[in-house]
């Protein structure tokens, strides 16, 4: 009777140890339940989208140029025995800069004299004889062809004459003096420098990309090293190829307000805008993602994180230009950008504009 109470004893203990084993087990799932529920939205930061003046600035180097500017040589070789070369100053068209020795040529010219008188008069007496058939037409003509060939030899030496005269092609100023008066010449000799400054021009380069979007008679401002000034000038030209090592198009363009501190040959920072867009849209360079092909940007639509194609056009330190996918008004996410997947949750938090 004994054993088989303590056998009776014994099973219920057992069963009381299970039945505790088992309420363990039930506590601990239903305090392990808590950690399966879902994870909490995560909160981002966005940027409404809107239009605004859009222009791709670019500052283009160039170099001011004289309206006409021309080395100063002789024609011919000689000795020069007089030269008005003022360094600096003004001369006017076909003012005589310099005189080549020209004594023995006007010798020819005298002894040409001489003979061109000898030969009209012998003319004039052929001409005579002839009304009276004392000569025959063929000799009159002789006469007169001789006349004719020695005018014909005059005229080439004045023209050799005029040559050792060094004239000034243009009004303009004078650069510095090469030669002092008495030196021997040649064609290759540069004598001084003829620059007219009272109308300056500027040659700029202008990048492939930006080819054609500069017209003719387009104003462009610049400025200039030591001058805080900024001119003005307006396109009068351009040159009809792009060159080939630096893939660029040369413009030339006309000062219009030069105030007579600007000197041929300074260089020139040309500050102009392309490609100006009044509706542009600008988003911070931040939100936009590279994809292996292209790029996107998160949308914020009703809660969730819309994954949208973009294509970007210029851009500057903090923003960039959305050429599509985008529309003004529209909601795009900035932060937490890494950790968001297409349609998931979000909760909006600060808004910039």
């Amino acid at each position: 009777m004994k054993a088989a109470f303590r056998y009776l004893h014994s099973f219920s203990g057992i069963i009381i140890l299970v039945f505790l084993l088992h309420s363990c087990s039930s506590s601990d799932k239903k305090a392990a339940a808590p950690a399966s529920t879902k994870p909490p939205v995560p909160k981002v930061e966005g940027y409404i989208v809107k239009t605004k003046l859009v222009s791709d600035r670019e500052e283009l180097p160039g170099s001011i140029i004289a309206n006409e500017t021309t080395e100063i040589h002789p024609e011919i070789s000689g000795r020069l025995v007089y030269l008005n070369i003022n360094e600096g100053r003004t001369v006017g068209k076909g003012a005589l800069l310099a005189k080549i020795y020209d004594g023995d040529l006007q010798a020819q010219l005298k002894k040409l004299n001489v003979q061109v008188a000898v030969a009209e008069q012998t003319v004039k007496r052929m001409g005579e004889l002839l009304k009276i058939s004392g000569v025959s037409q063929q000799e009159y003509d002789l006469s007169v062809l001789q006349v004719n060939t020695i005018r014909a030899d005059m005229d080439i030496i004045r023209t050799n004459i005029s040559r050792t005269e060094v004239r000034a092609p243009f009004s303009g100023t004078l650069g510095l003096k090469n030669i002092s008066s008495g030196s021997y010449v040649t064609p290759q000799t540069i004598i001084s420098t003829l620059r007219q400054n009272s109308q300056l021009k500027l040659d700029f380069v202008l990048p492939e990309r930006f080819t054609g979007s500069l017209k003719t008679g387009q104003l462009v401002d610049f400025t200039v090293e030591g001058n805080s000034k900024k001119y003005t000038a307006r396109i009068i030209a351009a040159e009809s190829g792009l060159a080939e090592n630096t893939r660029s198009q040369n413009i030339r363009a006309v000062v219009t307000n030069n105030d007579g501190k600007l000197l041929p040959g300074v260089f020139a920072k040309v500050v102009t805008d392309f490609n100006t867009d009044p509706n542009g849209l600008m988003i911070p360079t931040q939100a936009i993602l590279p994809q292996a092909r292209g790029k996107k940007v998160i949308v914020y639509r009703s809660g969730v994180a819309t994954f949208t194609d973009v294509t970007t056009g210029i851009r500057d330190s903090s923003l960039v230009q959305i050429l599509t996918g985008l529309k003004a008004g529209d909601t795009i996410i900035t932060t937490g950008l890494m950790s968001l997947k297409p349609d998931a949750k979000v909760e909006m938090g600060k808004i910039n504009k």
